[in-house]
């Protein structure tokens, strides 16, 4: 989901950004948040356990406000987000990926107390 969501941002903004900068820009963070998520998973511990939960929740969060927002005002999104009609462009992977994590990572923590 990282490199998906990094390589279609990077080129949505580098040849149209000015078409959509909030969905494009919108496509980035939830990028920075992917990589972010797996680069704490790899890491291991106990900071970065909570990390990838913090984002998890914010990744959650954020999927939900644009999702709905989109489905609210479609003219707010000429182009669509990877948060878009939560995530139906990516089989709504992006709604259920951090709900997983968020899932996992709590049984995890809860496993090492």
């Amino acid at each position: 989901m990282s490199v998906g969501a990094v390589s279609r941002s990077a080129y949505q903004i580098a040849t149209e950004f000015d078409h959509a900068p909030l969905a494009y820009s919108l496509s980035a963070v939830a990028a920075a948040v992917y990589a972010f998520i797996t680069y704490t998973l790899v890491r291991g511990g106990e900071a970065a356990r909570r990390a990838a939960l913090v984002c998890c929740a914010a990744e959650l969060a954020g999927v939900l406000t644009v999702g709905t927002w989109a489905l609210a005002d479609p003219s707010a999104f000429p182009d669509s987000t990877v948060w878009s009609d939560y995530g139906r462009g990516y089989l709504f992977i992006p709604v259920l990926l951090p709900v997983t994590g968020i899932l996992w990572l709590r049984k995890r923590g809860a496993a090492r107390a």
